[in-house]
């Protein structure tokens, strides 16, 4: 707990809060841009479904960055102050710290999650979309986007403990970026194999192309991916953990 809280007061002036917001902002003007042309074309658009579907897709592209950004932030203090060399004069382990800044990097990025549910709420209420606040898809949305997140963050934290150079761990975010936008267009067994693109894989809703258009289908989410991505998540985390801790 205690190294919790010093993760907490070392990144009190590096103003990890404006820059996750400036990217939450930037995707929700784009989703908000979006979702108001095409229900300008068409009401039917105007659904809770399309909105959740909207932001899951674009969150393929902000969140792997996002969470490059963050944990990059986060660990390369220690390397500009040689933690790991004062750590030996302490009785604090390396696995104590590794597991405080796994924590804190996840705690910031789900602030944006719930920053995102709330604004899918609030944007659904201004366009006067019919039905009430589909809960158990927003609460299946925050899950599905946070348990990616945290395999990713495992991954991008064991790169950047491990790795002194941080280019390394921004080009990774940026190269998942790409996988997520583009996942979608590859078959269902090669796309799996990513982790990046289970962002759009652990949605509820999904989106079913047909000859003249598209229906969007809302459900329970995929218990294997749940249990791949669990699975990942737990790999990541341990083996950087270990690798860092030696």
């Amino acid at each position: 707990m205690k190294a919790l809280s010093l993760e907490y007061y070392k990144i009190r002036r590096k103003k990890i809060w404006i820059m996750i917001t400036l990217f939450l902002a930037a995707e929700m003007i784009w989703a908000a841009m979006s979702m108001s042309i095409s229900i300008s074309r068409s009401a039917s658009n105007a659904s809770w479904e399309a909105l959740i579907f909207s932001i899951a897709s674009m969150n393929g592209l902000f969140l792997p960055i996002i969470s490059a950004i963050v944990v990059s932030r986060i660990c390369d203090m220690e390397h500009k102050g040689n933690t790991w060399k004062m750590l030996m004069a302490t009785n604090t382990g390396r696995n104590h710290v590794y597991t405080a800044k796994y924590i804190c990097a996840n705690s910031l990025i789900l602030y944006g999650i719930i920053a995102q549910a709330v604004f899918i709420v609030g944007f659904g209420l201004f366009k006067n979309i019919s039905g009430s606040i589909p809960l158990s898809l927003l609460v299946q949305f925050v899950v599905g986007t946070l348990l990616t997140t945290l395999a990713i963050t495992a991954l991008q934290q064991w790169l950047s403990l491990t790795v002194r150079n941080q280019a390394f761990a921004l080009c990774l975010g940026m190269l998942g970026g790409f996988i997520g936008t583009t996942s979608g267009l590859f078959p269902a067994a090669i796309r799996h194999l990513f982790i990046w693109s289970y962002y759009l894989d652990l949605n509820p809703v999904t989106y079913i192309y047909s000859a003249s258009s598209g229906t969007y289908v809302s459900g329970m989410l995929p218990v294997g991916l749940l249990l791949a991505a669990l699975c990942m998540t737990i790999i990541f985390y341990l083996a950087g953990n270990f690798h860092a801790s030696r």
